[in-house]
C-alpha cells in the first residue's frame, strides 16, 4: 500500500504527464501525396483534392513552365526553385498544387509540403527528414510577403543556395507572393518603408529563384472564358450578363472569382461539383 508521500509523489507525476505532450509523431514521408509541415513535425494531409489542371485557363504559358520544371524534379533532373509572383487570385497557389497532381496521375513519386511562411527557419529539421528519401518534393510556402523587421529574407537565401543547411537535391522551393521581389510596394515606393538593406535582401532574394514566373490581373474576355470553360465541363447553364454583373459587387475579376461565381450558379441550379 502507497505511503500519503507516495500518493502526492504518484498525483504530480501523473498531472505533470498530462501538461507535457506525447512526442510528435512524424507521417511517413513516402505514403501521402501531400503533407503539412507545422515547424515542428511533418503531417499527412488529411485530403489532397487540387484544382484538375486543364481547368485553369488563362495561364497557360506559366502552366507549361512550372509543369516542365516539375517533372524535372520528379525524375531527379536539375531544376529550379520557384517564385510565383503576380495579381491576387490569379491561380499561383492552385496552379503549384495542380501540377503536383497531375503528375502524380502519371505514375510520378512526389508529394507536395505545405509550409507557412513564418516556419521557414525550422525548415532545415525537414530537410534531414526528407534527404535521403528516394522520391521529390515541392515544398510549398504560399502568400508569403516581408516586414521590413523580418528576417525571413536572409534564411530562405541561406536555404536556397550556398548556406550550410541548404535544401536537398530532392526538394525544391515554390513561393508564391502578391508582388514581384517579394516586396509590399513597388521599387519606386520602398524609400519610406524600406530601409536600403532591408530592399536588397529582398531583392536579393527574388534573384535566387531559377524560375519566375508573373500573373497579372484578370481582364473581362479573361474572366468569361474560364467561367464558359467551367460551365462546360460540368454542364451548368450560364448567362454571361448575370457573371458580369455578380463580379462586380466583389473585389474584381480573377481566376478566384470566376470559380466562386461556378460553385454559386452551381448551388443555385441544384448541382454539387466534384473536382
Amino acid at each position: 500500500m502507497l505511503s500519503a508521500d507516495d500518493n502526492n509523489l504518484k498525483r504530480i507525476a501523473d498531472a505533470l504527464e498530462r501538461l507535457a505532450p506525447p512526442p510528435a509523431v512524424w507521417a511517413d514521408p513516402m505514403a501521402s501525396p501531400a503533407y503539412i509541415w507545422r515547424g515542428q513535425n511533418l503531417i499527412a494531409a488529411r485530403s489532397f483534392k487540387p484544382f484538375p489542371l486543364d481547368c485553369l485557363t488563362g495561364i497557360d504559358s506559366q502552366k507549361k513552365a512550372l509543369l516542365d520544371n516539375t517533372a524535372r524534379l520528379a525524375n531527379h533532373l536539375a531544376a529550379h526553385d520557384v517564385l510565383l509572383w503576380g495579381a491576387r487570385g490569379s491561380g499561383k497557389s492552385a496552379l503549384c498544387k495542380s501540377v503536383v497532381g497531375e503528375l502524380q496521375k502519371e505514375g510520378a513519386d512526389l508529394a507536395l509540403i505545405e509550409v507557412a511562411g513564418e516556419r521557414v527557419d525550422t525548415l532545415p529539421e525537414l530537410f534531414g527528414y526528407i534527404a535521403d528519401q528516394p522520391r521529390s518534393f515541392v515544398l510549398f510556402v504560399d502568400d508569403l510577403g516581408f516586414e521590413e523587421s523580418s528576417s525571413a529574407p536572409r534564411i530562405l537565401r541561406s536555404l536556397l543556395e550556398g548556406g550550410a543547411e541548404a535544401r536537398p537535391d530532392n526538394a525544391r522551393l515554390y513561393v508564391t507572393a502578391n508582388r514581384r521581389h517579394i516586396i509590399a510596394r513597388q521599387v519606386q515606393d520602398t524609400a519610406e518603408s524600406f530601409t536600403r538593406d532591408s530592399l536588397d535582401d529582398q531583392l536579393a532574394l527574388a534573384d535566387r529563384f531559377g524560375l519566375n514566373l508573373g500573373f497579372h490581373v484578370c481582364d473581362q474576355s479573361n474572366y468569361l472564358e474560364m467561367i464558359r470553360g467551367y460551365a462546360v465541363r460540368f454542364g451548368l447553364t450560364l448567362d454571361e450578363n448575370h457573371a458580369l454583373s455578380w463580379v462586380r459587387s466583389r473585389s474584381g475579376l480573377s481566376g478566384r472569382m470566376a470559380w466562386q461565381y461556378i460553385i454559386e450558379i452551381a448551388g443555385e441550379q441544384g448541382r454539387n461539383i466534384t473536382l
